[in-house]
């Protein structure tokens, strides 16, 4: 039976790769698409790669009833509408950070504070690698943000099988695309501004270290640069075991946690261009690529890891779940096994 679909928020970057992924589902039908600046108009004419889409933007107060809402909006709005989309859909994925993290406290920390806190306990962390039981049944849920997935992805390895136990100091460098900054980036991500920079943005206090540490209870220090590229997020993450571990005991943990995993690859080091992960390789896929390195001598371990930031970082991110939380195989209308070569992503 094909379930309904809407994207609230359907005309910024990540809404539109939403509608993509959803119009190719073969468990969804999307039946509307909302955006206030461009109600009345085609999806195709804001995203030109949906053009053959017979769909038009509605205005996003005018809801209708669906299986399933994804709300693709910035910070705030979804906390303020959560009633609406839950009076319209039996399961909510919102893709903003306003349910990712568990309690008031830790909004008031990072954030401005929450509306509505008593939500943040019946939200699921939508990332399946690591909540995938947690999913079924779930009737709100909240995608990652992208630097977050990256780090947490690459890490959670570790974590799982006592490298780590927390105790530790993880330090997590992320370059991200200009993509991260929406539809409405401004000046720091067009083109000429752009082009051709290593630009720190974040290099202390992102509000996505808040994610990780709730992950793993670690301490993270947290940096982000901006870079000449489009799609994508690429975090390097320096660990120090209490400890010594070799390059193969590695293999043994990161095949342990994702050799069964339909979006996680392990690259770390092997022949050709491509030795460790990265983001051209997974351009518009729902794939991450993992990867690690010993430094014996610093006792150091470094971990690679390489998303699509609309992808695995967020539209992907969501569908992925959707398709746990309702059966679905997990990869319905997410097997695009991306392209090469192909200019920068």
């Amino acid at each position: 039976m094909t379930h309904t679909a809407s994207v609230v928020g359907a005309s910024g970057f990540t809404g539109g790769e939403l509608v993509r992924l959803l119009s190719s589902h073969p468990e969804f039908e999307v039946t509307q698409a909302t955006s206030r600046e461009y109600a009345n108009r085609t999806v195709g004419s804001v995203h030109p790669n949906l053009r053959a889409l017979d769909l038009r933007f509605s205005e996003p107060d005018d809801l209708e009833p669906v299986d399933v809402l994804f709300a693709a909006t910035p910070h705030g709005v979804s906390m303020a509408h959560v009633d609406g989309f839950r009076e319209a859909a039996d399961l909510v994925v919102d893709l903003s950070a306003d349910f990712r993290l568990g309690s008031e406290e830790e909004y008031e920390k990072w954030y401005d504070g929450h509306d509505r806190p008593a939500l943040l306990e019946e939200s699921v962390y939508a990332l399946p690698e690591l909540h995938r039981e947690e999913l079924p049944g779930a009737n709100l849920i909240a995608a990652g943000g992208c630097n977050a997935t990256a780090a947490i992805v690459g890490l959670a390895p570790l974590f799982d099988a006592g490298v780590l136990d927390g105790s530790e100091h993880v330090v997590v460098d992320v370059k991200v695309g200009s993509s991260e900054g929406g539809a409405g980036g401004g000046n720091a991500s067009s083109h000429p501004e752009r082009s051709g920079v290593v630009r720190p943005y974040a290099p202390t206090g992102h509000r996505h270290e808040a994610e990780i540490e709730a992950e793993f209870g670690c301490s993270v220090s947290f940096s982000a640069h901006a870079v000449d590229m489009i799609r994508g997020a690429a975090a390097t993450c320096h660990v120090f075991p209490d400890e010594p571990v070799g390059k193969s005991d590695l293999w043994g943990v990161y095949r342990e946690s994702y050799e069964d995993e339909p979006f996680v690859r392990l690259v770390a080091g092997g022949s050709g261009v491509y030795r460790y992960p990265e983001p051209k390789a997974v351009a518009g896929t729902n794939d991450a690529e993992v990867g690690f390195e010993v430094d014996p001598r610093n006792e150091r371990v470094v971990v690679f890891s390489a998303i699509d930031n609309m992808m695995k970082g967020s539209a992907g991110q969501a569908v992925h779940a959707a398709n746990v939380a309702l059966g679905f195989d997990e990869r319905a209308g997410l097997d695009f096994q991306g392209l090469h070569p192909v200019g920068a992503p």
